[in-house]
């Protein structure tokens, strides 16, 4: 049986997002593996890997809140928006109080438009935005709306300031600093990044790729159930879960549970909910149908 379920890693700075999935590639072969959401060389933290059928559910596990420990240098600019980049050091800036730097911060908070960084893996016409910025035609990404819930400050030692930033999917730490230093008549490099979580995956239950070995990863891994939190839940019978796994929609008013269950929903217009078979396995992700029913989006 191919192995199922995700790996929370606190991926070290200097490795790739990729080279720390091809460690649990090679110890889940045959099984697949991918990792929910890219951290850059530069930074360090929690990273999801889903393997086996739990790569179905890297979406999921994208749409979790995120947590990060951000250090930026005041004072400074850079093409990439940190330390990776050529940084500028500016002449005679301005050196803002920790009061005018929460001040500012507050403006950052709730659903706000972020230009992302030239150098970023977003795609312009089929390429890259880094490979045109190497190229030396640096892209100017249009600003899309991002949700920040919380920024707060750590330490600051001008002109090192560091930042606890709770945030959505999309949101760019680099270019959070570089918008925060700009509003204060400055400037701002980001030089270390910490993801201190995902959802409910936490850096001080993370491991290590370097810790991993084919005696104990498996160990590590946990159940598919967690990348689905945010979701409403079902507990199926074993007939459900055998019509569900048969392709076969389930008619919610003539099972009890789910008739309390959609009750609960109908208001919030759900559209999909995680189905638990009788073992407390994660059988499938329901979706809804115009006719009432429900149906597996995608079953395991």
């Amino acid at each position: 049986m191919l192995p199922i379920g995700l790996l929370n890693l606190n991926k070290p700075s200097g490795m790739t997002s990729r080279r720390a999935v091809d460690v649990v590639q090679r110890l889940a072969r045959p099984a697949k593996a991918g990792h929910a959401g890219t951290l850059d060389p530069l930074a360090s933290g929690v990273l999801v890997v889903c393997v086996g059928a739990a790569t179905r559910l890297i979406e999921y596990v994208q749409r979790m809140p995120k947590r990060y420990r951000g250090t930026f240098l005041l004072g400074r600019s850079s093409t990439t928006e940190d330390i990776e980049g050529d940084v500028v050091e500016l002449a005679s800036p301005p050196i803002p109080t920790q009061d005018q730097i929460c001040e500012a911060a507050r403006q950052f908070v709730g659903r706000i438009l972020q230009r992302p960084p030239a150098f970023s893996a977003l795609k312009v016409g089929g390429r890259r935005a880094y490979d045109l910025a190497r190229a030396g035609r640096a892209p100017e990404l249009a600003p899309r709306p991002i949700d920040v819930f919380s920024i707060e400050v750590i330490t600051y030692d001008y002109p090192e300031l560091i930042l606890d930033v709770a945030c959505g999917s999309g949101t760019y730490i680099r270019s959070l600093g570089r918008d925060l230093g700009e509003s204060l008549g400055t400037a701002a490099v980001m030089s270390a990044l910490v993801r201190t979580a995902i959802g409910g995956f936490h850096i001080e239950e993370a491991v290590e790729p370097g810790q991993l070995d084919a005696a104990h990863w498996l160990e590590r891994l946990e159940s598919p159930l967690r990348a689905v939190e945010q979701l409403p839940r079902v507990q199926l019978s074993a007939d459900e879960a055998k019509r569900i796994r048969n392709g076969q929609a389930i008619d919610a008013e003539r099972i009890g549970d789910l008739v309390d269950f959609v009750r609960q929903v109908e208001n919030r217009s759900c559209v999909e909910m995680a189905a638990v078979d009788p073992d407390g396995q994660l059988a499938a992700i329901l979706t809804r149908l115009d006719s009432g029913q429900w149906r597996a989006a995608r079953n395991f």
